[in-house]
């Protein structure tokens, strides 16, 4: 049986988190329930759960004053947010779930259930130090946890030369020739990277401004990259694109 822990202080939340567990995953246990930053660094350590339901903003203090106590992480965590755009970003980051409120049951059930098919990983520690890198903005050279169905990649944005995407998956090159497809859109990492040098000059494409080598103008206009790699540009993005590499 598979052992979880809800922390939160509101009872109602607590409460429908408790049913839609109850409802879905019979595999999984309630161990136990905690309201606030001392009650639930207790029963983490006490309960030794498998997986934690983390509110992000508790009584005592955050969720984040929790991690920093129970080190190291022998669970896995799917935090709980109210809309917090900067934690969120974070979050998406280091690939770890979370569940927003108000809690919708679809978005419930995806967060479990891809916490549990990695809960053999041993990977939470290195996560939860790439969030506080992101969230605290710690570090100059910024990391990004790709999570694919066969293992979590923590790679450098640095080392991104372009992603390029296919409906609802995204391949990231890299520049050790490495390609990773994970499952998530374009969309969602061109709001993620757009602060580190990506452009989006096609729908189909996110690009390191980094490793631009050349622009050519002819035939509607085309990128191309350090490796070779010819880039469409669309011709609403061309104007962008321009003056974004006259100020390089």
């Amino acid at each position: 049986m598979i052992k979880a822990v809800i922390i939160d202080d509101e009872s109602a939340l607590r409460d429908i988190n408790r049913s839609l567990l109850n409802d879905n995953f019979p595999n999984i246990e309630i161990v136990g329930e905690a309201d606030s930053v001392n009650s639930g660094i207790e029963l983490i350590k006490n309960s030794n759960p498998d997986i934690v339901l983390l509110d992000i903003e508790i009584k005592g203090g955050t969720g984040f004053n929790i991690l920093q106590k129970v080190k190291s992480y022998n669970f896995k965590l799917v935090f709980i947010t109210a809309f917090n755009h900067f934690a969120i970003k974070a979050i998406k980051f280091s690939a770890i779930d979370y569940i927003l409120k108000p809690v919708n049951e679809f978005e419930f059930i995806n967060a479990i259930e891809n916490t549990l098919q990695k809960i053999e990983s041993h990977e939470m520690e290195k996560q939860v130090s790439n969030f506080f890198d992101h969230y605290e903005k710690k570090t100059q050279s910024k990391k990004i946890v790709l999570r694919t169905s066969e293992a979590m990649h923590i790679i450098d944005i640095s080392d991104i030369i372009y992603c390029q995407s296919d409906n609802s998956y995204t391949s990231f090159y890299l520049s050790d020739s490495k390609k990773i497809i994970v499952s998530r859109t374009l969309k969602e990492f061109s709001e993620l990277l757009e602060d580190y040098d990506f452009l989006r000059p096609h729908q189909s494409y996110l690009v390191n401004l980094n490793f631009i080598k050349k622009v050519d103008k002819s035939d509607g206009g085309f990128i191309i990259m350090n490796n070779g790699k010819e880039i469409p540009v669309s011709t609403r993005r061309k104007h962008v694109l321009m003056q974004i590499l006259d100020k390089l």
